[in-house]
């Protein structure tokens, strides 16, 4: 059984690779929490889709759905040009479905993920960059005093603001549109609530050591739960 709670700092997660598919089976150290970060999605959604409900239980072996359910087969009636009774077939709709789905992802894509503007979040300097290993950093480490300003780096709205991912310290996750989130841990303190919007450059926490063994602000961007490289979106420094 894996309990899951805002307050609970030391659940065993350590695996942050995104999830692929329309479901994953639940190991050893999963959380709900995590799951919907490796998977770029908030975990109230993943819990309502799951009939999951709070404190978020959930157990190794457990199939927990990413997706939506698959398209249904609806009965449409058909006229028939004879005498005849009419009659009732069955036509499958998945085609359409799938095309009218394919369309939505297209105009969800195209027309928000392109418009956001990226910026940084805190000042200090980058003393550990983002790398592809599997082990790697998977965003940026900025450093800083205790209590420097964290701001959000593009308007969104918060899915998370707690320490149960292990690694992160006091985080805050905000998701910006259907492909980004942005990642700001090891704060000193959090100053925003799950759920609220909040505006780019808006002060969401202060830079602290929480989970770390130094101040600093470690900083991701993920695109459909796969990290990547920071400095591609964000602005050049002078």
């Amino acid at each position: 059984m894996i309990s899951l709670s805002t307050e609970q700092a030391a659940v065993q997660v350590v695996n942050y690779d995104p999830i692929r598919g329309s479901s994953y089976g639940v190991t050893r150290g999963d959380t709900l929490y995590s799951i919907a970060f490796r998977a770029g999605m908030d975990y109230r959604e993943l819990a309502t889709r799951n009939h999951i409900r709070a404190p978020y239980t959930i157990y190794p072996g457990q199939i927990i759905k990413l997706s939506s359910a698959p398209a249904k087969v609806i009965r449409h009636p058909v006229q028939s040009s004879s005498k005849n009774p009419k009659k009732t077939i069955a036509k499958p709709i998945a085609d359409q479905y799938s095309r009218n789905q394919d369309v939505n992802k297209k105009v969800t894509s195209s027309s928000a993920s392109p418009g956001i503007s990226w910026r940084w979040p805190t000042t200090g300097r980058v003393i550990l960059g983002f790398s592809d290993a599997q082990k790697g950093n998977k965003g940026l480490d900025i450093d800083g005093n205790r209590g420097d300003s964290v701001v959000a780096a593009a308007p969104g709205k918060v899915v998370y603001a707690g320490s149960a991912l292990r690694g992160y310290g006091k985080l805050i996750i905000i998701k910006h549109n259907d492909e980004y989130l942005s990642a700001y841990a090891h704060n000193d303190e959090l100053l925003v609530k799950e759920q609220q919007w909040v505006k780019a450059g808006q002060l969401i926490a202060r830079k602290g050591d929480s989970g770390t063994n130094g101040v600093k602000l470690h900083f991701e961007i993920r695109r459909r739960g796969e990290a990547i490289n920071p400095l591609l979106k964000l602005p050049k420094r002078g």
